[in-house]
Formats: structure tokens, C-alpha cells, sequence
């Protein structure tokens, strides 16, 4: 196939393109660089079969040639990019979804839309299963992100139902790797960064809000199962693996030998962060051929401190 990848030179984005690209597929990687960096498709330039447009999805979409499938990830998706630009976070999620959709139905393309835990808001239901409707404030800080996916969400169902495309949906809970930024504020760069610098980790809150974290080749392992699967509702893909952040400091102190310990600023939590957040993935186990995060997390975070101190803090 040639797919098109929207925030193809993101951190998500550009795992995607590698792994289609030894799927054998051609990939044209479309991203604006608002939070993508081209650093991270660069070992990709020049190679048969891959081509990057910078564009802004949410402006009319032209790719000659043909077109046999759209993954739209392109989206801040960090809590510091989508507070620092909300606007775009609202109009990528809406316009975006609109016209990436658009170019699927005109190519008679499949569509994968890139949604998110954050659906679900600060939920009441745990874990979380697919067909929870979700506890999210529309008009809080946070809302320009969930109500943009929620949007969207829609709007593929809506193109599914009255276009008959072959639409997709993955909802993706808390996913680390190499090439996630250093500033983008989301808790692995965060905590990473301060133990190599032999810092204190910084926990807002009292550390006892859990999250799910899942390894970026999972992830993506299960996004292409998806893509060529019947199955057409959201799907939840991440790890049920649960730590609080307290726990999550603490081992990420352990592999990097930070004596430093952590610090607690109680009053910084952003409004409406949620409290828990765990994937029920039986769905995906059934419906994606039994697939399954294989990852450890310790595994996955000696990997990705590996790489932030050879890369970013060089060596």
C-alpha cells in the first residue's frame, strides 16, 4: 500500500512510518512541525518509497499519486503543547479529521484516526472498557484535547456510517519511547531528564494518581493490526500494567542510580488531570488476533533512558 501518515515527524508518527515502510509499504509523512522535528524521519530521507510534505492538515489536503490509506496522527498531544496551543489543537481534531477523511473517502482509502485515553476524562469507570462514555469537563484547560478527539471520534463514525468508509479507531493510553521530546511535559521526558541530570524528581500532586504505560513498539504493533483489521469502533490500546506516579519516580530513579530522591509540589496538578487511568483491553486481545504488550515497562525505560543519554544529553 502507500499510506499517508499525518504528524508523520512525530514521535508517534515517525515510529509508524518505519514500521510501514519494513512492512513494505510506501509512506508519505505529512506534519507541520508544530511539536514534530524532522530529526525524527531524518534517517529516512532519500529512501525509496518515502516522501515528506510539510503541511497543515487542516488546510485543503493534495497528495498526487495514489493513496491507499490515512493514518491521522497529526496532534499536540502533550498537556504543555495542547495548553500552549489550543487553537490548533481544536482545529487539527476537527478540520484536520475533516479533511484527512475527505482524501480517504475521494481515494477509496482506509482511515485509522489516532484517539486517545484522554477521552474518557477523569473517569469514574475502572478500568477503563470502550464503551464508557467518558467524565470530561468540555470548557476545562484540558478540554480543547478531549473534545477534539471526542469530535473526531464522531466524525469517523459519521464517515464510516453515511460514507462507508473503512474507518479505524485507536484509543491510545499513555505510550514512551525514544524521539519523545525532552520539553514536552508528559512524565517519562520529565522524570528522565531529571535523574540524568541527578536532579529530584518533581511530583505534582501526592503521586498516588496511577497511569498505565505502555512501550512504543507495542503500540505500534497493535495500531497496524487495527489498520488492517474489520473491526471499525475504538479500540483501546496500552498496557493494564497500573503504577501510581510515586512508584513510576522511583523506578525510574532505580535504573538510572538518581539518588536524588523526589520532591512534592502538591499545588501545581493541572485541573482535571485524572486520578487513574488503566486500559481494559480484552477488546483488543479479541479483535487483534491476540495481541498482547509484550514490553516490560523497566525493559521499555532502560531502552528510552538509554537513548536520551546518548541523543539529547550526548553520552
Amino acid at each position: 500500500m502507500r499510506i499517508l501518515v499525518t504528524g508523520g515527524a512525530g514521535f508517534l508518527g515517525s515510529h509508524l512510518c518505519d514500521r510501514l515502510l519494513a512492512e513494505g509499504h510506501a509512506v508519505v509523512a505529512m506534519d507541520n512541525l508544530i511539536t514534530g522535528n524532522t530529526r525524527n524521519i531524518a534517517h529516512l530521507a532519500g529512501r525509496d518509497g518515502f516522501v515528506f510534505i510539510k503541511h497543515d492538515v487542516t488546510n485543503y489536503i493534495y497528495v498526487d499519486g495514489s493513496i491507499d490509506a490515512v493514518l491521522h496522527f497529526a496532534s499536540p498531544a502533550s498537556p504543555i503543547d495542547y495548553l500552549q496551543l489550543p487553537i490548533q489543537t481544536l482545529k487539527v481534531g476537527a478540520l484536520g479529521t475533516h479533511k484527512t477523511l475527505g482524501l480517504a473517502k475521494a481515494r477509496g482509502a482506509r482511515y485509522l484516526l489516532a484517539s486517545t485515553s484522554e477521552v474518557y476524562g477523569d473517569p469514574k469507570v475502572h478500568p477503563q472498557t470502550e464503551d464508557y462514555w467518558g467524565h470530561v469537563n468540555p470548557i476545562g484547560p484540558r478540554g480543547v484535547y478531549d473534545e477534539a478527539k471526542r469530535f473526531a471520534e464522531a466524525m469517523v463514525m459519521a464517515y464510516h456510517r453515511y460514507h462507508d468508509v473503512d474507518t479505524h479507531i485507536v484509543r491510545i493510553f499513555n505510550t514512551f519511547g525514544p524521539r519523545m521530546r525532552l520539553d514536552d511535559g508528559r512524565v517519562v521526558p520529565n522524570f528522565v531528564a531529571q535523574a540524568l541530570r541527578r536532579e529530584p524528581l518533581t511530583i505534582y500532586g501526592d503521586g498516588l494518581q496511577s497511569r498505565s504505560f505502555t512501550y512504543y513498539t507495542d503500540l505500534v504493533e497493535g495500531v497496524y493490526r487495527l489498520l488492517l483489521s474489520e473491526e471499525h469502533e475504538p479500540v483501546n490500546i496500552g498496557n493494564p500494567y497500573e503504577l501510581t506516579v510515586r512508584e513510576f519516580a522511583e523506578l525510574i530513579n532505580e535504573i538510572t542510580g538518581n539518588r536524588a530522591g523526589v520532591v512534592y509540589e502538591p499545588g501545581k496538578r493541572i485541573q482535571d488531570d485524572p486520578q487513574h487511568r488503566q486500559p481494559d483491553i480484552s477488546k483488543a486481545r479479541r479483535v487483534l488476533g491476540g495481541w498482547e504488550p509484550k514490553v516490560d515497562v523497566r525493559d521499555g525505560l532502560k531502552e528510552t533512558i538509554e537513548w536520551f543519554r546518548k541523543y539529547v544529553f550526548g553520552g
